[in-house]
């Protein structure tokens, strides 16, 4: 049952993990903090421009009608500016003032190229007819015109010799050649190009791009940006630019402000054109008009000698030219409204029922005028018509008037408060932010892949864990400093063979290290392991190859020898053993040519300068192991053996690679099972010992080797280490 515990000793062990592996961890996040470093100094700096423009609230200027004072109420929003700003109409004119339709790239060194040129790195000598371009060396394209095929597709101008240029298509093909400050132009395919400044040796190469209307716009849209600025409704409006040319960007940026001033400039004066152009329409027919009536009155008083009219008839004139006057007011605000609302609107349903009113008080004074003479009534029509048709034309002429003087001195309701500034510095990129932000994210894969290894390569870390499968651990070795020194001796060795090689006997060279003496107590432990055995031939094997299973074997050995017993240790490994590099000696004339009857057991075994201790050799390696050791004659081998020796260690092959070991231990009397700490998994251990179990071989107890005193295993377990010197 798993303790309450347990979650605190995962979280234990996986800070010891990452303490053990600090220093790949250190080294992950400074190689990583190095990369951000390289990508923020070769990356192309971004520049911002700001400007700041106006909206203001539109005033009664003039106040010299009421349609004015109408139109005053529609004020443009600033939700509604900020869309126009980013219109394609504002945008697209300042994208062709800017000639931002022509695109010019240079060819450049691949990664670091864009760096050389910024920094101004002279070409050097070896790079002389190369067509990247290097510091110092530019382009300038005042003008392109291309044929519709080859809009948005790039063009390559290379320099040639004597300063000039010709251009290139995508597959090398020449189109045209010519000289800087000259208007070049190609036929097949059109091309029309002017070069202003060409400043690069011969070879060099540029990519020119005629880019489409819609491209230069979305292009420019891209780096554009509008906001208000304030909490409410300011009117105050930021233009935000970013580009990598400072010069480009505040020019850009202006261009944008002064193309925004001057349609607001041209919306505002657009109704009083709309007003001139009707008033310039109606005058010559109102002119017309007025000269007939004229006429008229003429002719008729000449006809009737002069006839004046009464003091009635001219307080009926009186009002009704008023009213007319009123009704020619109105006619002239409809045809302005009717323009902008529809007759539902308040506004203009108002001005319906005033005008129905002045045409009401009309009707009731044409009643009064058929009780007047006949003559009375005919020059007062006429004199009527030439009146009101004389005050319509003079209308007409103040109108025209103050419409002229209104659009020569519009001035728009928009303001640029502050022209383009460029930041003197890049916005981007931002190399303290991305040097942090390369070295958490080394740090986190560090951690990631420690932890995610951890979790894949469950290796034994405990005794208790092999003691949980019921197999009893006699010995836990630490791992010794001391031997991996001899390991790296023997690995420097020039042949192939001995690159695995264990070294020489550590508990000869050092008899006080902790892995000689848990080799001790493991002597002790298997004289009352070996009490019950057949014999006295001991095999020690493990589930897998690189584990220490000879190291154990050796030094066992060497251990027991000192202790006074006669001791034979064999390398049953036909196939790779190297437990002759322990003595110096080559693997010929050892167990294969015992059993295949090439060499006497006495020949076979060799002794050492270790009084006690003698050693058989794998032999040379034959085709069939396996079978070698099926024969009867490696059990008589192991017998005869037996009553020569005290104690007969058998190093064998791993349990889960091959079958020796399953043949070897059928004929011993006590089996040890090698585990490494760290590297071979519970589950591995278990499988091994099942497989040995399946042929009737039962596994006496362990040996827990390479044991580290780390910092997971002394948070996780709790595992101690002493020493006693």
């Amino acid at each position: 049952m798993p303790s309450p515990n347990d979650e605190n000793v995962d979280l234990g062990r996986m800070f010891g993990l990452l303490l053990d592996n600090k220093w790949k961890i250190i080294f992950l996040t400074l190689l990583f903090g190095l990369g951000g470093m390289v990508y923020s100094t070769l990356a192309t700096p971004i520049y911002q421009g700001d400007a700041l423009v106006q909206v203001e609230k539109t005033g009664n200027s003039s106040g010299a009608d009421e349609i004015a004072a109408m139109l005053l109420e529609e004020e443009p929003r600033t939700a509604a500016q900020m869309e126009i700003l980013r219109s394609r109409m504002i945008i697209g004119r300042a994208a062709n003032q800017q000639k931002l339709d022509i695109a010019v790239f240079p060819v450049t060194v691949p990664v670091i190229g864009d760096y050389l040129i910024r920094n101004d790195i002279s070409r050097p000598g070896f790079a002389e007819g190369r067509p990247e371009i290097w510091g110092g060396e530019s382009l300038a394209v005042d003008s392109l015109s291309t044929a519709p095929e080859l809009v948005n597709r790039p063009l390559i101008l290379e320099v040639t010799n004597g300063g000039g240029y010709r251009l290139l298509d995508q597959e090398g093909e020449p189109l045209l050649s010519g000289m800087p400050g000259e208007r070049v132009t190609s036929e097949e395919p059109w091309i029309e190009i002017r070069v202003s400044e060409l400043q690069a040796p011969a070879g060099a190469q540029f990519q020119v791009v005629k880019r489409s209307e819609q491209a230069a716009i979305n292009s420019l849209k891209s780096r554009f940006s509008v906001s208000q600025r304030g909490e409410s409704d300011t009117g105050v409006l930021q233009l935000l630019l970013t580009g990598p040319d400072r010069a480009e960007v505040g020019a850009t940026l202006d261009t944008i402000a002064e193309v925004y001033l001057t349609q607001n400039i041209a919306r505002q004066a657009a109704e009083a054109e709309k007003s001139l152009e009707f008033l310039d329409r109606q005058l010559p027919n109102v002119r017309e008009q007025l000269v007939e009536a004229e006429n008229r009155l003429n002719e008729y008083r000449s006809e009737q000698d002069s006839v004046d009219l009464n003091q009635e008839t001219q307080n009926v004139l009186s009002s009704m030219l008023d009213i007319e006057s009123k009704l020619n007011d109105l006619e002239m605000q409809e045809s302005e409204i009717s323009r902008r609302f529809t007759p539902n609107h308040p506004q203009y349903a108002a001005l319906l029922e005033q005008r129905a009113q002045l045409q009401r008080e009309k009707a009731k004074l044409e009643e009064r005028t058929g009780t007047l003479p006949e003559t009375q009534q005919q020059i007062l029509r006429m004199t009527r018509d030439v009146e009101v048709t004389q005050q319509i034309y003079v209308q007409l002429l103040n109108r025209m008037q103050e419409l002229n003087i209104a659009k020569a001195a519009t001035v728009g309701n928009v303001r640029i408060i502050d022209f383009a500034a460029v930041s003197t510095g890049p916005i981007k990129p931002k190399s303290a932010m991305i040097v942090i932000a390369a070295m958490l994210a080394g740090l986190v894969l560090a951690v990631c892949l420690i932890l995610l290894r951890s979790m894949l390569n469950k290796g034994i870390e405990s005794a208790e864990q092999l003691e949980d499968l019921g197999i009893p651990v006699y010995a836990t070795v630490p791992r010794s400093n001391d031997q991996m020194k001899l390991v790296k001796r023997v690995k420097s060795r020039n042949d192939k063979a001995s690159s695995h090689a264990i070294g020489s006997f550590l508990a000869k060279l050092y008899p006080t290290d902790m892995a000689t003496e848990s080799i001790r107590g493991l002597r002790t432990s298997l004289h009352f392991a070996m009490m019950d055995a057949r014999n006295n031939a001991i095999m020690i094997t493990g589930p897998s190859p690189g584990i220490g299973k000879s190291f154990v074997s050796a030094n066992l050995a060497f251990v027991c020898a000192q202790a006074g017993q006669r001791v034979l240790i064999i390398d049953a490994d036909m196939r790779k053993g190297n437990l002759h590099h322990i003595f110096n000696d080559d693997s010929k004339g050892g167990l294969s040519e015992a059993l295949s009857g090439k060499l006497s057991l006495q020949e076979a075994i060799h002794g050492c300068d270790v009084p006690n201790l003698y050693y058989m050799k794998r032999g040379v390696a034959p085709p069939n192991p396996s079978e070698l050791l099926m024969r009867q004659n490696f059990a008589d081998l192991v017998e005869s053996v037996g009553q020569d020796f005290d104690l007969v260690f058998i190093d064998t092959p791993p349990v889960l690679a091959v079958t020796d070991a399953s043949l070897i231990g059928r004929v011993v009397g006590t089996t040890l099972m090698v585990a490494r700490f760290g590297v071979n998994p519970v589950r591995e251990v278990k499988i091994a010992t099942r497989r040995l179990e399946s042929t009737g071989i039962q596994v006496k107890g362990c040996v827990l080797n390479a044991i580290e005193k780390t910092a997971a295993i002394s948070y996780g377990y709790g595992y101690y280490n002493y020493a006693y010197k």
